[in-house]
């Protein structure tokens, strides 16, 4: 049996080559349509998350609404959508991963391991979640509240994972990480339904004290938003310098703090005008002074007097 030529050889080395590039092509054809496939449908399953977590949160939002305790509590109805709302999207992300081919059980065992460390870096926001979780247990206040947290005070509008956010009197938004909130002294300033209100009028020591305190109870008692029980009150609550001064005190609802103090503090000082009780303020007295005349003290300062010997 004659050998093979060299140009045998060399056609048979082409074929073999021939066919191997050609099974690798149809190999790759194969693998990008399946990862086209695959990357379609993972497209699919993230859009339809984004949906099934709106539709979720809406559906967690109108079944909470529907239990009595919830109903008129913003506070947790925001909070549990954002729950459902974060756990939907984190089941349809690992259902996305998995459909890449991205073994999702390593990944777990990967963050499982690095758990400390993120933990560590993350200390801070995980703080506030934890906190915000709390808040939402014990409930210090709800949206709509007026709170003051370490001196600063606002309306709570809104309270999330991290962060709680208010709005003050001049309509500015503060945001106050939830752990700083749960970590320092919270003033709820109209958790109550009633408020007392409290005004310091000075009067001077000449003037009838008693007729003093008649006039502004008077003046609480006649006004259309104070409380009758408990009854409005005043009385002497400090000897000052220069003045005697008394106290009112009057009970209002929370809604009506503001206008009232204001109502009763012009009011106040009216009656005391009409009644012709004195209110006392400080007054200047202006002593003449003449360059060519010189303090006795500063005499004595500088020297002995012609004639004392």
């Amino acid at each position: 049996m004659s050998n093979p030529t060299p140009i045998a050889e060399a056609v048979a080395a082409g074929r073999q080559a021939v066919a191997v590039d050609a099974a690798l092509v149809a190999k790759l054809i194969d693998l990008a349509g399946d990862f086209a496939i695959n990357l379609t449908v993972a497209v699919l399953i993230f859009v339809v998350t984004l949906f099934a977590a709106k539709w979720a949160a809406g559906a967690a939002r109108r079944g909470l609404s529907r239990v009595r305790g919830f109903r008129h509590d913003p506070t947790v109805l925001s909070f549990a959508t954002q729950v459902v709302r974060v756990v939907v999207i984190v089941i349809g992300m690992i259902a996305v991963l998995q459909r890449l081919g991205v073994q999702t059980t390593s990944i777990i065992a990967v963050l499982g391991a690095a758990s400390l460390a993120v933990g560590l870096a993350l200390q801070g926001t995980l703080s506030n979640v934890a906190s915000g979780i709390m808040l939402l247990i014990l409930r210090p206040y709800k949206v709509g509240d007026v709170i003051d947290v370490g001196g600063i005070a606002g309306s709570v509008q809104r309270l999330d994972l991290f962060t709680t956010q208010l709005s003050n009197a001049n309509n500015h938004k503060i945001v106050i990480p939830n752990a700083k909130v749960l970590g320092d002294t919270v003033t709820n300033i109209t958790g109550q339904q009633t408020r007392r209100i409290e005004i310091n009028f000075t009067v001077g020591y000449g003037e009838d004290l008693t007729q003093t305190r008649g006039v502004l109870t008077g003046v609480a008692g006649a006004h259309a938003k104070v409380l009758h029980d408990p009854a409005p009150w005043a009385g002497v609550t400090g000897l000052l310098d220069s003045a005697v001064q008394v106290t009112l005190h009057a009970w209002v609802e929370v809604s009506d703090w503001w206008q009232t103090q204001a109502d009763l503090m012009q009011a106040g000082k009216e009656a005391l005008d009409a009644a012709g009780i004195e209110i006392p303020f400080p007054h200047q007295v202006a002593v003449p002074y003449r360059e060519d005349v010189v303090p006795l003290v500063q005499l004595k300062a500088v020297g002995p007097v012609d004639g004392d010997k």
